[in-house]
């Protein structure tokens, strides 16, 4: 047990680092601008496995470590428990009047009779009850709230599996993102995916192969005084395909409510806005035209993009600038003042350069490298760049001749992810059933009963089957009780091995009462 705790305490150190210095799973953008910002202290976390905690090796052996502990402290406390349970109640002590909770009486009845009243009652009560006979007189023992230990031990085991069931997800699970634009798809392929991570065991075959297309997704904001702009409403509309060959059907996705697709869940997680553009080069031909995802930079979606154009002639042509769904000049300079399309504006500038063969080499869609392009300029002012603004069917040109750009829509886009975590339902049970056992350990209340018969001590002596005691307080039996008949002694004990403070002395007292104790007895607590 110390070892566990000694184990749980250093797991527990062990992940502040990943609570603190930005994982490469979750934020590989925070990482990499950790590293160009730190350069000693950068490589070196990397070295070490700071930026992948939970993967770590370090990490790895302590939670191993603390698996190999829980079992060693299991299995003996789950052999000394099935010994317990096939084991009788423990004998009566000799002298019930030392037990926390202990009260002594005469009863006119005979001692059978107490026994067997005294049996009937706690096995009503649920108590496990053995019958014996020893030196002090016939006596009954009774035990219950062997569930106490049991409870205890299953929330032990549900550690175990919970560790399983994490270690399970860890090795197979998968997760990826990829966005989306109204009107296009995505497949359940790692080419489809914009980002991807998966466990040590994960295999591509794990891919479930379905398609997705997304027709339709509503938005709609507050536009009321108060929270204006907080988002009423996101509803996907997508037409799925379970696997090749099979008919599409309809599916609504929200936030919250993932869609699962044959154990794979689909959550939307993010939205925002994709400006379809027409881009012409100097020989008039279209160059590009589609939609390009802008990234929302604030809650009223003010958006940077960049436009890749590496098919226009004689200069390959890109634009870098802002979308604004609700376009204002503001001190700040222009931002969006509203999250939903009331006043589309796009803001850009342009550059050019020279043809460039394709490498191969893959490159973000979000950024623009400039190497080998040159800024346009503005013919009016060559000192400053050429900067532009479009709206809903403008059609810029762009200074010598090198071509025109036109904004000729908008379309929303969302961000999918897509993943399974097959070791998270067994870490779910694993919890579930851990709590049930923790409150099995918590209120059940473990208690041990005796109760004793004797003969009464004669009149003027003690019992001489007893004889350090005359009566309930140790003196000699009453001439007058004999005389009405009493002559059997019940002597009642109870031990509550949790906290003696619950409720033992009020259960004693009413145990007393059903097996016949006079109403003016004192008790002897």
């Amino acid at each position: 047990m110390r070892t566990a705790l000694v184990l749980l305490f250093a797991l527990a150190v062990a992940a502040i680092p990943g609570s603190v210095i930005p994982q490469r799973k979750i934020s590989p953008i925070a990482v990499d601008d950790f590293i160009s910002q730190h350069r000693t202290l950068g490589p070196l976390y990397d070295k070490v496995g700071l930026f992948a905690v939970y993967s770590s090796p370090w990490f790895s052996a302590v939670y191993l470590l603390l698996f190999v502990s829980l079992i060693g402290c299991i299995v003996p406390r789950v052999l000394t428990y099935a010994r317990a349970v096939r084991a009788k109640p423990v004998r009566t002590p000799r002298n019930l009047g030392r037990l926390p909770v202990a009260e002594s009486w005469e009863s006119a009845d005979e001692a059978s009779v107490v026994l067997d009243r005294a049996e009937a009652e706690l096995r009503r009560r649920r108590y496990r009850v053995a019958r014996r006979t020893d030196a002090g007189g016939e006596s009954v023992s009774a035990e219950r709230g062997y569930l106490r230990e049991a409870g205890n031990l299953v929330f032990h085991l549900s550690l175990l599996f919970v560790l399983l069931g994490v270690a399970i997800n860890g090795l197979t699970q998968f997760r990826g993102s990829s966005v989306v634009v109204v009107g296009q798809g995505f497949s359940n392929s790692l080419s489809q995916y914009d980002d991807f991570s998966a466990g040590g065991l994960f295999s591509e075959r794990q891919l479930v192969p379905f398609s997705l297309q997304l027709t339709d997704f509503q938005v709609r904001f507050e536009t009321g005084p108060v929270q204006t702009g907080a988002a009423r409403l996101f509803k996907a509309t997508l037409k799925v395909t379970d696997a090749p060959g099979e008919p599409a059907r309809t599916e609504t996705l929200e936030v919250n409510h993932p869609l699962n697709i044959d154990g794979t869940d689909v959550h939307l997680i993010g939205h925002g806005y994709a400006p379809v553009v027409t881009v012409k080069d100097a020989q008039g031909n279209v160059a590009f035209s589609g939609p390009v995802v802008f990234l929302p930079q604030d809650g009223n979606f003010t958006s940077s993009g960049v436009i890749k154009v590496p098919d226009a002639r004689p200069e390959r042509l890109a634009f870098q600038g802002l979308f604004l769904p609700t376009g204002a000049m503001t001190p700040a300079g222009p931002q969006s003042v509203f999250p939903d399309l009331l006043q589309p504006q796009l803001l850009l500038n342009a550059w050019e350069g020279k043809p460039q063969a394709d490498t191969g080499v893959p490159e973000s869609v979000y950024t623009l490298d400039t190497s080998g392009l040159t800024q346009v300029r503005d013919p009016k002012n060559p000192n400053q760049p050429f900067r532009f603004l479009l709206r809903p069917g403008y059609e810029q040109k762009l200074p010598n001749g090198l071509g025109t750009i036109q904004l000729t829509g908008v379309q929303r886009w969302v961000k999918l992810q897509v993943g399974d975590s097959p070791g998270v339902g067994v870490a779910l049970v694993a919890i579930g059933t851990g709590v049930l056992g923790l409150c099995f350990s918590l209120f059940v209340r473990p208690r041990r009963v005796w109760i004793r018969v004797r003969p009464a001590a004669s009149v003027g002596g003690p019992d001489p089957n007893h004889p350090e005691d005359g009566d309930a307080t140790g003196a000699a039996a009453d001439p007058a009780a004999t005389r009405e008949g009493r002559r059997t002694v019940v002597d009642v004990g109870a031990l509550d091995r949790a906290d003696a403070r619950t409720g033992l002395a009020e259960d004693v007292a009413e145990l007393a009462t059903t097996l016949g104790r006079p109403a003016t007895t004192q008790k002897d607590v």
